[in-house]
C-alpha cells in the first residue's frame, strides 16, 4: 500500500519532466514520430498501471468495510450479553439478600422458640414435683379414708377429699397438655434448624450449580407440627432381667462407643446389633449399605431372619425389628448419601405390624433436609419376590424393581435395591438400583443409607 502511494506521488512529476523533455526537445530539433510513439506507449502502460491499482484499492476499500460491520456486530453481541450478565448478576444479589433476611428472621424465630420450650420445660418440672406430692398426700388420705369405711360404713367421702382428687385429676389433665405444647415446639425447632442449614448452604454456594441424577434437590418446605403418637407403652424402654432392650438401654447405662452390643427385647431372644452413639442419644442400626459389597436380592425368610455382618453391610431383620419397635413408640430415621457426597436425613415416627400382617409400616415424617419420598398415613406391606402381597397386581413389584421393601403398588423408593453406579446401565437397570423417588422429581440414585430407629425423646416425661 505503501508503495502504490509513492508511485501515485512520483508518476505526475515523471510525467511532466517527460513532456518538458520533449518540448525542449520540438523546439532544438526537429520531430521524430518513433519518439513520438514511444512516449505513448509509456503513457500507456502507465495509464493501465494506475487503473489495475484504482481496481486493487477499491477491493481493498470493500474489504475493509466488511471487516469493520463484523467488528461493529460483534461488538453489539457483546454488549447485549454483557447486559444480560449485569442483570442476571443484580438479580443474584436480591435473591442473596432475600436469603439473607430469612435466614435472620428464622434464626430470630428460632431462639424465641427455644426460650419458650426452655420455660415449657421448667414449668413442667414444677409441676410434676407438685403432682408427686399430691399422690403422696392423696395415697395417705385414701388410707385414713379405708380406715374410716371400715370402722363406719355410713360415713360419706369428705368434701376434702373430693376436692382434692379433682384438683389432682386437673393437675394431670394440665400436665398433659404442657407435654403436647412441647411435643410440637420440638416438632418446630426441628423443621426451622434444617431450613436455616439449607439458607446457608445456598448463601454459601450461590453460583450456577449444575442438577444431575447423582444429586438431591434442595427443596425448601414449611415446618409443619407432627405430635408424637402414644400407641404403645407410656414408659421409657427400660432393661429386661439385666440386658439391656435396645442401645438406648445401653446408652442410659453409660455407653458411649458405638459397635455391636447384645440386647433382649421383652419377651424375645437375645441378639446382636449394631449401636450408633451420638452425642446425646444412641440408634439401633436396622440397615446399613457402603459399598455394594453384599447381595440384598435375598428371600423372604432372609429379610425375616436378617443377613450380612454387622460390621460392614447388613439388614437386622424384620423379626428383631418387630420385636424391638413394639416395646414403645420409636422413630425412624432414614441417612442417605449421594453419589456427589451429598448427606441428607428424615425422620419419621415408627409404627410396625406384626408377622401376621407381613409387617406392615406406618410412617408419619417428623423432620428432615430432604424431600419426603415415603408415603404417609398409609398401610405398606413389606414385598418380596417368593412372598408379594403388597399389591395385587398383573406384575410382581420386587421382580420388577429387585430386592424386599415396603411397597405400595410398586412404591417409588427401594433403598434395598441392587447397587449400581449412575450411568453404569440403562434407564430399565436403574430402576433395580437403590434410589429416593419423591413424589415430583426424578430417580435419585444413592451411594450409601443407613436406616435407624430410636424411642421418641418425650416419653421419660409421662
Amino acid at each position: 500500500m505503501k508503495i502504490a502511494l509513492v508511485f501515485l506521488f512520483i508518476a505526475p512529476f515523471a510525467i511532466s519532466s517527460k513532456i518538458d523533455k520533449d518540448y525542449s526537445s520540438i523546439d532544438s530539433a526537429p520531430p521524430e514520430p518513433n519518439s513520438r510513439f514511444a512516449m505513448l506507449d509509456d503513457v500507456r502502460i502507465l495509464a493501465n498501471g494506475l487503473l489495475q491499482l484504482g481496481h486493487g484499492l477499491k477491493d481493498f476499500v470493500h474489504k475493509t468495510k466488511g471487516q469493520m460491520n463484523d467488528i461493529f456486530q460483534k461488538l453489539n453481541i457483546f454488549d447485549k450479553s454483557f447486559y444480560e450478565l449485569s442483570l442476571q448478576t443484580n438479580e443474584i444479589k436480591v435473591e442473596e439478600e432475600e436469603l439473607r433476611k430469612t435466614t435472620s428472621r428464622l434464626q430470630a424465630n428460632n431462639e424465641e422458640i427455644r426460650n419458650i420450650s426452655l420455660e415449657l420445660n421448667s414449668k413442667i418440672e414444677d409441676l410434676l414435683q407438685d403432682k408427686i406430692q399430691l399422690q403422696e398426700k392423696v395415697g395417705g388420705l385414701e388410707e385414713k379414708v379405708i380406715k374410716l369405711v371400715h370402722i363406719q360404713p355410713e360415713v360419706q367421702e369428705p368434701k376434702e377429699m373430693t376436692s382434692l382428687k379433682n384438683f389432682v385429676q386437673q393437675q394431670d389433665n394440665h400436665i398433659r397438655q404442657l407435654l403436647k405444647v412441647v411435643q410440637e415446639q420440638h416438632a418446630q425447632l426441628d423443621k426451622q434448624h434444617n431450613q436455616i442449614k439449607e439458607l446457608e448452604e445456598k448463601l454459601s454456594n450461590t453460583s450456577f450449580q449444575e442438577n444431575t441424577e447423582s444429586s438431591f434437590s434442595l427443596k425448601q418446605t414449611e415446618p409443619k407440627i407432627i405430635p408424637l403418637p402414644s400407641h404403645n407403652s407410656t414408659a421409657p424402654v427400660q432393661e429386661f432381667n439385666g440386658v439391656a432392650t435396645d442401645c438406648t438401654a445401653l446408652y442410659k447405662r453409660g455407653e458411649r462407643t458405638s459397635g455391636i452390643y447384645s440386647i433382649k427385647p421383652n419377651g424375645s431372644e437375645a441378639f446382636n446389633v449394631y449401636c450408633e452413639m451420638k452425642s446425646d442419644s444412641s440408634w439401633t442400626v436396622i440397615q446399613n449399605r457402603v459399598d455394594g459389597s453384599l447381595d440384598f436380592n435375598q428371600t423372604w425368610e432372609s429379610y425375616a431372619n436378617g443377613f450380612g455382618d454387622l460390621k460392614g453391610e447388613f439388614w437386622l431383620g424384620l423379626a428383631k425389628l418387630y420385636s424391638i419397635a413394639n416395646q414403645a413408640d420409636y422413630i425412624l430415621r432414614i441417612e442417605l448419601k449421594d453419589w456427589k457426597d451429598n448427606k441428607r436425613y428424615v425422620e419419621y415416627t415408627l409404627t410396625l405390624g406384626s408377622p401376621e400382617t407381613d409387617y406392615t409400616l406406618h410412617l408419619s415424617e417428623i423432620s428432615g433436609n430432604i424431600p419426603n419420598a415415603l408415603p404417609e398415613q398409609t398401610k405398606l406391606r413389606f414385598s418380596m419376590m417368593d412372598h408379594d402381597n403388597a399389591t395385587k397386581r398383573d406384575f410382581n413389584c420386587p421382580e420388577r424393581y429387585s430386592g424386599g421393601w415396603w411397597h405400595r403398588a410398586c412404591g417409588e423408593t427401594n433403598l434395598n435395591g441392587k447397587y449400581i453406579k449412575p450411568r453404569s446401565e440403562g434407564k430399565l437397570e436403574r430402576r433395580r438400583g437403590i434410589y429416593w423417588k419423591p413424589q415430583k422429581g426424578r430417580f435419585y440414585l444413592i451411594k450409601s443409607t443407613k436406616l435407624m430407629i430410636h424411642p421418641t425423646d418425650l416419653e421419660t416425661f409421662e
